[in-house]
């Protein structure tokens, strides 16, 4: 069944394409960038930077101290040597010059402050913005139901978390950088204007050319920058597809194939990396050959000047230090001008992900589940849809007593998840109610309803960890010895003690240094240290051998006693045990009872027994499981 409703509404909020139906992300894709600036986005980030204000303001600080150094340095080159130096020479008297260098050995000095307080302060507030916006987008991604993870891919979500708030570790240097810059700009104009104006329009004749140049490079290098961000894209598209499917790549004999179709993806990346590189090539020289422009004219003209005495010695040798710096901050923020558009993207993409709001969530007047609770389940009337108009379960009514197994069978897409789903409360009904105990899901919180409920998956999700961490993954203050007497009420206490480290050991992403059969057992274990009243059980299906089969049969009877379990049954040893079977076909129970009973009616249920279930291999030897045997093979 497809859960993903891939309309495409507009997001308003930030005028671009956002959340769409019950939370679909519509990506704002890698290669797309932003406006320059987004007064929403910047507003937005405002919260995080106000409790490093004082921080950034002292950052400022230094910043515009680093910014007048740069200015007054020339300024006191031209002082020194119209105001000392020459008049020195005719006099013979040089001790002002002990006064110059002074100030110069200071200018050079504060520069020096300025600049490495500047960068380190606005690090320091960048990065803790940054570490409290990973924090606050890696909480809400906790609080996020279900829906919202069926309907959006896990890499893009991710890309959301990393990429995304890493594209934001620059923004705040840049626009403390942007600003000095400017200041730069504005203080050498007034520098030049208040030394010597008509030197200075004759100098500022090249700005335009610099501004056609920079305009025209940045339209290519733009597109230059999109195309390598599409390319390294594919590239490791390619390389993930490939990577996680080497067992089918491997048994196909694909190598070969695939060797050539990523040498095309990579040759592309290759060539749009040349491209882009050839054009940040051409910028330096482009502001070196104005710059050597400007310095010519301001030579020539100045030093005319100079000879005819009307232009002062210092003042030239201030306007070509000028010149060196003004074209300095234009190639800055040019550059930067690409990075600030990615940091607006960035930051809509971002708090599109922090403004969807959880879809299964507390009401205002949820109270606690009482503890222990009976288990008592009642499904009254309950129709539910992922997709409006496609209803998945209708009308549904189903009464389970405390501490009876129900089985539910049928053909895929009967709806048997989705009956588990809404009583784990991943999802809401839509119509109609689920209780337990009499308490309806939605009146009752949802921290005490998993408390007294745990799901075991068909394909157990082991964490990256050790045994007993996995084992007592929701009872955090477990002691070891409670850890191994769960351990051994499922069987998996044996082979965790052959390997190397026993309970501290390892486990690889997801388990995969365990077999099938021990992950099952550990998430049975696992199940047993929670201690619920309810469990409810995804059967594996994988293809596991027959011993460690008998293994999983008795650790899951020992893993039932007592409880109300609901399990979506694969085996027919679970069927003949179930205190009732329920048969689903199209969203509805159709059929239910015991198994010889409902073998006697004929129907849907006869016809998936003999399909799925009446096969030699289903039926199980009776091994002697002892107590030194509960244990799982290889």
């Amino acid at each position: 069944m497809n859960r993903v409703s891939w309309s495409r509404n507009r997001y308003t909020k930030y005028g671009r394409t956002g959340v769409t139906g019950r939370g679909l992300l519509n990506i704002l894709d890698d290669e797309e960038l932003g406006r320059i600036y987004d007064h929403k986005v910047v507003m937005r980030f405002v919260p995080y930077a106000k409790p490093h204000i004082v921080r950034a303001l002292i950052s400022l600080v230094f910043m515009l101290l680093y910014t007048a150094t740069l200015v007054a340095i020339p300024t006191l080159i031209q002082y020194a040597i119209d105001d000392i130096i020459v008049p020195g020479i005719k006099t013979g008297e040089v001790g002002a010059l002990d006064l110059a260098f002074i100030l110069f050995l200071t200018a050079a000095l504060l520069n020096y402050v300025g600049n490495y307080f500047y960068l380190k302060h606005i690090s320091l507030v960048s990065q803790r913005i940054l570490y409290t916006l990973r924090t606050k987008m890696y909480d809400h991604l906790q609080k996020l139901s279900v829906p919202f993870f069926d309907q959006n891919e896990v890499g893009r979500v991710m890309s959301r978390v990393q990429n995304d708030v890493h594209q934001l570790q620059e923004f705040l240097p840049m626009v403390v950088r942007a600003m000095g810059d400017f200041l730069s700009l504005g203080g050498i104009i007034i520098m030049m204007l208040f030394m010597h104006y008509q030197l200075a329009l004759i100098t500022f004749t090249v700005i335009p050319i610099l501004v056609l140049v920079m305009a025209i490079w940045q339209r290519y290098a733009s597109s230059a920058f999109v195309r390598i961000r599409q390319a390294i894209s594919i590239v490791n598209g390619q390389l993930q597809q490939n990577i996680s499917g080497v067992r089918v790549v491997q048994s196909f004999n694909r190598e070969e194939l695939n060797r050539r179709e990523f040498d095309q993806v990579n040759l592309n990346h290759l060539d749009a990396n040349i491209r882009a590189a050839r054009l940040a090539a051409a910028l330096v020289p482009s502001v070196e050959i104005l710059t050597a422009l400007a310095l010519s004219l301001v030579i020539f003209i100045g030093g005319t000047m100079v000879l005819e005495g009307s232009l002062g010695v210092g003042v030239l040798v201030a306007f070509v230090l000028f010149i060196q710096r003004f074209f300095d901050p234009i190639r800055s923020l040019t550059m930067d001008y690409p990075q600030f558009q990615r940091t607006m993207t960035a930051g809509t993409r971002i708090f599109e992900l922090l403004d969807i709001e959880p879809e299964v969530v507390d009401s205002p007047k949820a109270t606690e589940l009482p503890t222990p609770i009976k288990g008592e389940i009642l499904y009254e009337k309950v129709n539910f849809h992922y997709i409006e108009g496609t209803p998945v379960l209708k009308d549904i009514n189903l009464h389970i007593k405390p501490g009876q197994t129900v089985a539910l069978v049928g053909q895929t897409g009967a709806g048997k998840t989705s009956m588990v789903s809404l009583l784990s409360r991943f999802y809401n009904v839509i119509d109609g109610r689920i209780t337990v105990d009499g308490y309806d899901l939605k009146d009752i919180t949802h921290a005490s309803l998993t408390h007294q409920l745990s799901m075991v998956q068909q394909e157990p999700f082991l964490f990256s960890a050790t045994i007993a961490d996995n084992i007592k993954y929701r009872h955090r203050d477990a002691t070891h010895e409670q850890i191994e007497r769960s351990a051994k009420a499922v069987g998996a206490h044996g082979f965790i003690l052959r390997m190397e480290q026993g309970y501290n050991t390892m486990l690889q992403e997801r388990g995969s240094n365990l077999s099938v059969g021990q992950r099952q057992l550990i998430s049975f274990a696992r199940a047993v240290l929670a201690d619920p009243r309810i469990i409810i059980l995804d059967e594996a299906t994988a293809n596991i051998d027959t011993y460690t089969e008998v293994l999983i049969q008795v650790a899951l009877a020992d893993l039932l006693k007592g409880r109300t379990a609901v399990v979506i049954a694969h085996r027919l040893s679970t069927i003949q045990n179930a205190d009732i079977i329920v048969v689903m076909e199209n969203g509805r129970i159709i059929d239910s009872g015991k198994h010889h009973e409902l073998l006697e009616r004929g129907g849907i249920y006869t016809r998936l027994y003999e399909l799925n279930f009446q096969d030699p291999e289903d039926e199980l030897p009776s091994f002697n499981v002892g107590s030194d045997q509960k244990q799982a093979t290889t």
